[in-house]
């Protein structure tokens, strides 16, 4: 796709309202009382920490398939993996993601068959650009209960974000991505999080320091997970409580025992012994991921993250909670910030060459929010409650 064709591809789609500049007024505050509602603590590292566990795992999976691309059964794996998008670009075709840069939208899906769900739900929201000439990857987690503009063939409104996939899968769901952010997107991966077991013990577990004692349930809730304090090889059940157990400390210290785990499954992973278990985690992943990116540009993009020194920059969402309550029970849901959408928005479309550079790329530059909510994000029925 030509840098002016994507420049230009939603300018009819450009909004027109003004932020909304939300201010508490003594209705609202009476309201919040009344309904007994708590402000709602950020769980950013949560959600990027289980996009970083998908990342890891796509990566686990190009390394490995890059290794023995030769054999069969890799090529049956590749082949049950692929799932392309019924609206997908032709534009893609001619992509070099060794050169190019691309845009990869990942989610993580609650789609467990025997928590009987009744359908699949995004548990998170992971958009990345990959930049080879950069040697940069640039991510962002999109908070989940964000207020949207969602459009497929069942439902054309305003609801969560992570509910557009419930509506009208991957395709509504980039389409409701590439609205809100402004920002086209090439690829998408899912995986669910029993993947994130399975690799663990695929990989004979990984050595985790644990700091405290830890009782918790298991990813079924039908039994307890118990760890001591100290120095433990962790199995898939084990390593998962540890990381996301909620009830030590807090979401950010959550998010740091989800690092650990990830550098300690990255390690695992890159021990030259590893690739002698490469059946045993290609089993591990089948069925759990699905994407619309070819094997050849897997392969391709498995080498040049083995041959380029990639460099990370991760940016947050600045936002606000609110409940809502248009058909009954509130829903707690959350609106952005407009000045966050701009910033986040111009550093993906710089990273893709779709943007030119200004002050906020320089050296130094630190954003701060002015707390303005954009318009698009926050409902305009006064039925909504600020938390």
């Amino acid at each position: 796709m030509t840098k002016d064709k994507r420049r230009n591809k939603r300018k009819d789609k450009q909004r027109v309202k003004e932020p909304l500049a939300i201010e508490y007024n003594e209705e609202q505050e009476f309201n919040r009382r009344r309904n007994n509602s708590k402000p709602k603590k950020s769980n950013i590292w949560v959600t990027v920490g289980k996009g970083l566990i998908i990342v890891l795992l796509l990566a686990i999976l190009g390394g490995v398939v890059y290794f023995v691309k030769g054999l069969m059964d890799t090529n049956d794996f590749l082949n049950k993996s692929y799932t392309p998008r019924a609206s997908k670009s032709v534009e893609n075709d001619k992509i070099d993601v060794q050169k190019d840069p691309i845009s990869v939208l990942i989610l993580g899906l609650d789609d467990n068959s025997e928590r009987e769900l009744g359908s699949a739900r995004t548990d998170s929201m992971l958009l990345l650009t990959i930049n080879p000439t950069e040697e940069l990857v640039t991510m962002t987690s999109i908070p989940r209960d964000t207020y949207t503009q969602i459009e497929s063939k069942e439902f054309v409104g305003k609801d969560k974000i992570n509910s557009a996939f419930a509506y009208g899968g991957i395709d509504s769901t980039i389409d409701a991505v590439e609205n809100l952010l402004n920002v086209p997107i090439n690829y998408y991966a899912t995986a669910d999080f029993r993947a994130f077991n399975n690799i663990v013990d695929a990989l004979g577990g990984v050595e985790i320091d644990v700091p405290f004692t830890l009782t918790e349930q298991n990813s079924k809730g039908e039994k307890v997970v118990e760890l001591k304090e100290g120095k433990h090889v962790l199995n898939g059940e084990e390593a998962l409580a540890f990381s996301r157990t909620r009830y030590i400390d807090n979401d950010i210290e959550r998010g740091k025992r989800q690092q650990q785990v990830l550098e300690a499954i990255a390690q695992k992973a890159m021990d030259v012994g590893t690739i002698a278990k490469y059946k045993s985690i290609l089993e591990a992943l089948d069925g759990h991921i699905k994407t619309d990116m070819p094997s050849n540009k897997i392969l391709s993009v498995a080498q040049s993250g083995l041959t380029k020194d990639y460099k990370f920059d991760s940016y947050a969402f600045s936002w606000v909670g609110f409940d809502y309550a248009p058909f009954g029970e509130p829903i707690s849901m959350v609106a952005l910030h407009q000045d966050s959408i701009d910033y986040i928005s111009h550093r993906f479309r710089v990273s893709l060459g779709l943007d030119k550079k200004d002050k906020r790329d320089e050296p130094g530059y630190k954003y701060e929010t002015d707390g303005v909510v954009s318009p698009e994000t926050f409902p305009e029925d006064g039925m909504a409650v600020i938390n």
